[in-house]
């Protein structure tokens, strides 16, 4: 059986954590799309860690962590991943790394940044990891596969031709240094040293496992909003959030995903640029920033302060839709203790008509909050297991978002360790 966790919004929902306390029971967790653009964070009986390629399961010795074909793999950066966990106590994880997924290369990186500077005050606000020079190279099939790192003669005459191309860009519109051939080359063969006892047919792997009744976990980056159909496009990144394409980029069937648990939190936050319709701001957002998350809002990879706003309905409702939802899990949930007062967002108002459903961006962005305000529960919520626990307007608040959501709440996260959790039947 395989479950998905995948986010509503535009990613940092707390799917790490969420990916980390299912791991206890599934047998592999595969990472299916993206690359260390963004951070799960996760706090756990060995410390707190932000995971930025690594699948969330990789804390457990009976897991398998699995990269898929669909990653965006930066092998210096997971393997610097791996050995930073490794050195803070953590049992080696199993590691399998598809013969498929394409690698980061290092004009990526490169390409990325120049791209952004050259855009000035239009930038997309990139994590410059990457990303996007990536996928573009994918789409464009001047990308390499794992693959190819074991023929030699092959990639070295790839690579000459992929640099020609490159350097016309490199001299002609960033007026920067151009690439060596030669240099990529011992680079890569540097890459294979590190893959090469990991490298395996994922989809075959998987295939055998799902026929031996094991239980295999998704996880996905980021959240419904960045993906690039049906995000808030151009702001979004580039390769798709949504558990359907998890199916892709492990290379499993469709129907063999039986649960799709996406994750929203009890407010809203995002990193990088793009429409945010319930985003506030001033000392309102600072105080939601810094009571936020599990020690503030800041992204995991970056360290940037995220943006702060209330809990969007409009935009969470058509997050889980197009997740293919069958359980949200509610995250943060403690952190708005403090509030007496908590304004949700229950629509759009765009060109003087309210509407509950999530729009084209030219029409989001002029798009206005209509607020709902509930009132607040004023107490510490952390520690509490059961749900009939919690005060009377927390409760409030979880179905009054059920119920807009349409969606089933059957996780509540009370705060960011492994155990704190309420699960609630439905």
């Amino acid at each position: 059986m395989i479950k998905a966790v995948v986010g509503a919004n535009w990613g940092d929902e707390g799917k790490g954590k969420i990916t980390d306390m299912l791991a206890q029971e599934a047998d592999i967790i595969v990472r299916f799309q993206g690359g260390a653009n963004a951070g799960h964070t996760i706090v756990n009986d060995y410390g707190k860690f932000a995971l930025h390629t690594l699948p969330s399961g990789v804390f457990y010795d009976h897991t398998t962590s699995v990269i898929g074909n669909g990653v965006a793999l930066n092998i210096p950066v997971f393997f610097k991943e791996y050995n930073e966990i490794v050195s803070r106590g953590v049992p080696a994880p199993k590691i399998l790394i598809s013969d498929r997924a394409q690698m980061v290369m290092p004009y990526h990186i490169l390409f990325d940044q120049y791209e952004e500077e050259r855009l000035g005050g239009k930038s997309f606000g990139s994590t410059k990891s990457g990303i996007a020079p990536f996928y573009s190279d994918k789409y464009a099939k001047i990308g390499f596969q794992v693959s190819e790192l074991f023929d030699e003669d092959r990639l070295k005459e790839k690579l000459v031709s992929v640099c020609e191309t490159k350097n016309v860009l490199l001299e002609h519109l960033y007026h920067k240094p151009l690439l060596n051939p030669d240099e990529l080359f011992a680079e890569l063969m540097e890459y294979k040293k590190m893959v090469e006892p990991y490298v395996c047919d994922v989809s075959l792997y998987l295939n055998k496992a799902l026929k031996e009744g094991k239980e295999v976990l998704l996880e996905g980056q980021l959240g419904t909003l960045k993906d690039p159909d049906h995000g808030i496009y151009p702001m979004v990144t580039s390769s798709s959030t949504l558990a359907a394409y998890g199916a892709i980029g492990a290379g499993v069937p469709p129907y063999e995903i039986k649960k799709i648990i996406t994750v929203c939190k009890a407010y809203s936050s995002a990193v990088g640029a793009g429409a945010f319709v319930s985003e506030i701001f001033g000392d309102e957002a600072d105080e939601l920033r810094r009571r936020g998350g599990d020690g503030g809002e800041f992204g995991a990879t970056t360290g940037r302060p995220r943006r702060m706003g209330w809990f969007d309905c409009v935009a969470s409702k058509y997050g889980c839709r197009l997740q293919g939802t069958t359980d949200v899990a509610f995250t943060v949930l403690d952190v708005l203790g403090y509030l007496d007062e908590i304004p949700v967002c229950v629509g759009y108002e765009i060109d003087g008509e309210v509407t509950d459903e999530f729009p084209t961006t030219a029409k989001l962005e002029k798009a206005k909050p209509v607020l709902e305000t509930l009132p607040g529960w004023k107490c510490e919520i952390r520690g509490i297991k059961n749900y009939e626990e919690l005060p009377e307007n927390c409760r409030k608040y979880i179905e009054f978002v059920e119920e807009k959501i349409g969606f089933p709440i059957t996780m509540i996260s009370n705060g960011p360790g492994r155990n704190d959790i309420i699960y609630r039947n439905k």
